[in-house]
């Protein structure tokens, strides 16, 4: 009976160790320079902000397992950071026989969109034959972030004499009168939604080449949102042994936020541009 016990007890023992051995820790990064384009601000006041090119970032963590009823488990955090603004320039006139009075506005808007999230993502590796692989989950895409807009008015007023009457004249010159008035004008709007949405990736190894092409998306689930984010690209080895593989990633990604009415902001932006990233695999 102990020697049966023993017998059981070594075997699960080294079971585990086998499955152990197949857990894979995935830990990833990227830095990508993105192009905004879009406009954003409050339902009847949506504005073309002329986005900065800016330098984004992405991390995340993932881990597989060899059980198969069991998810495997990625975390990723991205962050999306812009400046943008608007000028312009109005002026008006009023030209009548005592005075002449011009109206000059200067209206300087800049924008700050400053949002990130973490995708937390439960996913199944639906096929891999070593040389093809299909995975297939969902993410909860957690946001977090504001957009602040602040409005600049400077109101230039000049009053001139116009004409002077012989006897209205009194010797004296008159010169114009010029008043500037500023009003600053901020308005913040901040998000903290949660999204579902399906994930799904996907990578193609290319023979004796240490190279694999690979693809990967986010895709909403809600109609009254559009959002996705997906990227494509190329994978080499730089290191493969057992201990570890290292990877270096170049590619293009994508990402569109329509946001319909989330705490009364509303969006229709998307960030896209080149990547290079690295990957490590223990």
């Amino acid at each position: 009976m102990i020697k049966k016990a023993f017998t059981a007890t070594f075997a699960v023992f080294l079971t585990a160790n086998v499955q152990a051995e197949a857990v894979g820790l995935y830990l990833g990064g990227q830095v990508w320079q993105s192009e905004a384009s879009g406009v954003f601000g409050e339902i009847n006041a949506l504005r073309d902000f002329d986005l900065a090119k800016e330098y984004q970032n992405n991390y995340f963590v993932a881990i597989e397992h060899p059980f198969p009823l069991l998810p495997n488990i990625r975390i990723s955090s991205t962050s999306l950071a812009t400046l943008g603004h608007i000028r312009s320039m109005q002026e008006f006139s009023n030209d009548n026989e005592v005075y002449y009075v011009d109206v000059r506005v200067d209206s300087d808007v800049e924008a700050n969109f400053n949002v990130s999230y973490i995708d937390y993502t439960l996913y199944y590796q639906v096929f891999d034959n070593g040389l093809f692989s299909v995975d297939l989950g969902l993410s909860a895409r957690d946001f977090n972030g504001s957009v602040t807009v602040t409005e600049t008015t400077n109101t230039t007023t000049t009053t001139a004499d116009k004409i002077w009457d012989e006897e209205e004249h009194d010797g004296h010159d008159h010169p114009p009168i010029t008043e500037t008035t500023t009003t600053v004008e901020a308005n913040n709007k901040k998000t903290n939604d949660i999204e579902p949405m399906l994930y799904v990736a996907s990578s193609i190894s290319l023979p004796l080449t240490g190279v694999s092409v690979f693809a990967q998306g986010d895709f909403s689930l809600i109609n009254d949102h559009s959002l996705y984010d997906y990227q494509l690209g190329l994978s080499y080895d730089l290191i493969n042994n057992v201990m570890v593989d290292f990877n270096l990633t170049l590619g293009y990604r994508a990402v569109k936020m329509e946001f319909q009415d989330v705490n009364s902001l509303y969006t229709d932006l998307e960030f896209k541009g080149a990547f290079v990233g690295v990957i490590a695999h223990f």
